[in-house]
């Protein structure tokens, strides 16, 4: 539960350059567990030593939803930031990740695809 209001929370991702300064003000541990992280106007760059570089670009914006879509990935992937406003200043943030991975290949990536769908939660969690 973030203690802000869901429009203010979407504002904050009309534009991922405006997050730049909350992930600067993020301690250097939590930074380590999220990877380096690149931020344009429309999408997010993370890039780990397990995963490599991953680009989420923004395809959908509303009130109670972001949508990424990666960009340059192997497999489908889309992740979901999902906003619910319970009250005038209170959002429920939640996020989804959608990845239709081969059956051949979930062995060999599923774990680190499991593991950015990871960090990436707690990123928005630090950025809601």
């Amino acid at each position: 539960m973030v203690q802000q209001s869901a429009a203010a929370i979407s504002d904050k991702f009309s534009d991922m350059t405006r997050l730049q300064d909350i992930i600067d003000r993020m301690p250097q541990a939590e930074r380590d567990k999220v990877g380096d992280v690149e931020l344009t106007a429309d999408s997010i760059i993370i890039n780990t030593k397990q995963v490599g570089a991953i680009s989420l670009k923004v395809t959908e914006r509303t009130e109670s939803l972001v949508k990424f879509t990666a960009v340059g990935s192997p497999v489908p992937m889309y992740l979901m930031v999902n906003l619910r406003a319970a009250g005038p200043e209170e959002t429920e943030v939640s996020t989804a990740m959608d990845v239709d991975i081969p059956p051949f290949l979930k062995p060999m990536v599923g774990g680190a695809m499991q593991k950015a769908v990871d960090q990436f939660g707690q990123l928005i969690a630090k950025l809601a």
